[in-house]
């Protein structure tokens, strides 16, 4: 079984933050349940974005002491 391979064009924290933006546009069209999930799932995203440039920061550093004993 091969996999498919998708050339992204776009960064991933842009893809993250425009799908939280249409999931906010689509709660305003809703309420509810459906509305407050919406939102649940643009916060989510919001924050993995938020995760993605912390991972990608030049500053970023292993943890102390986590080294493996051999």
């Amino acid at each position: 079984m091969r996999r498919r391979l998708i050339k992204q064009t776009k960064p991933l924290k842009e893809r993250l933050l425009e799908e939280a933006q249409n999931l906010r546009e689509e709660a305003k069209l809703v309420g509810g349940a459906l509305r407050d999930a919406g939102l649940k799932k643009a916060r989510q995203i919001e924050a993995a974005a938020h995760m993605d440039d912390w991972l990608n920061s030049p500053g970023l550093r292993p943890p102390k002491g986590d080294t493996v004993a051999q």
